[in-house]
């Protein structure tokens, strides 16, 4: 599959989506239509990125809109077997509001748009406006990974944002709903809420920090003295006692005829460090490990 068929993306859209509407534009072989759509025509689209629109941001909306209009008209692409002929690609606060401002139709731009692209664009138009929360981004990254294949070096270039914000974001779907919940309010913030997604009990480690008012550098402290999960890489699931890390130093030491350390890591990792003291005590020692 081609990946990013919008070229430019939104730059170009941007130019066609004029203030005017029922006009005509020809844009490459394609003549695309801005016109008045009847709001009863139109539907929701089902991979848009974001969920929640709350009722004061409606309304303020809703009054700007009876008193000026739709300054800026909606995306929309056809659609067939629907029960509506038109889905929503970009622009379904404005449809919301208009709806609440009592409107029967509303400007739009129809345009001939892909399923995958309409996501690139749902999902570039939010993250750019900043109108999601973290929950809804980080579903928002991992629905267009699955339904479009793409990995997450294609979503860093889609966005412009780097594959470890992406990859952190994406842990908050580890999180119990009612944590996540904490987030979409903001009650918590991202950064606490990926710190503690590692954890065993994030909804008990969720309440500390709100009723206690840690910061995210005491929440990281608190995490790592914390239990973790099976599946998290910082979980270690059986720790070498001190004791026998001196032993294992002790018998490769005897081997080798060098000073070893053994140095374990979380996860279950590690590495051991072997010293010499001169070239030729260097040399001793690799022919003794190639042997």
């Amino acid at each position: 599959m081609s990946k990013f068929g919008l070229g430019r993306g939104l730059a170009d859209l941007n130019k066609e989506m004029g203030t005017i509407p029922d006009i005509s534009i020809l844009t490459g072989a394609e003549r695309v239509v801005v016109k008045q759509i009847p709001l009863a025509q139109i539907g929701a689209n089902p991979d848009q990125p974001r969920k929640t629109f709350t009722e004061s941001e409606l309304s303020d909306l809703a009054a700007s809109i009876k008193e000026k209009g739709v300054l800026q008209p909606i995306l929309l692409r056809a659609v067939s077997g629907r029960p509506y002929m038109y889905e929503i690609v970009a622009g379904e606060r404005r449809f919301r509001a208009s709806k609440l401002a009592g409107l029967t139709e509303i400007p739009a731009l129809v345009k001939q748009i892909t399923p995958e692209n309409a996501m690139e664009i749902a999902l570039i138009e939010n993250v750019q406006r900043e109108n999601l929360n973290p929950i809804e981004e980080g579903n928002a990254y991992k629905n267009i990974m699955e339904k479009c294949g793409y990995e997450l070096a294609d979503v860093s270039r889609l966005i412009g944002k780097s594959e470890s914000y992406i990859r952190n974001i994406m842990r908050l779907d580890s999180l119990p709903s009612d944590v996540k919940q904490m987030v979409e309010t903001g009650v918590l913030s991202a950064s606490h809420a990926r710190a503690i997604s590692v954890a065993e009990n994030p909804t008990e480690l969720a309440k500390q920090i709100i009723d206690n008012k840690m910061s995210v550098a005491e929440t990281e402290k608190m995490v790592k003295g914390s239990a973790r999960k099976s599946t998290s890489r910082a979980y270690i699931a059986k720790t070498i006692d001190a004791e026998t890390v001196r032993q294992i130093e002790t018998n490769i030491s005897n081997a080798l005829g060098v000073k070893a350390k053994l140095q374990e890591k979380r996860g279950g990792a590690g590495q051991i460090v072997l010293s010499f003291a001169t070239r030729v005590q260097m040399q001793e020692l690799i022919d003794k490990l190639v042997k």
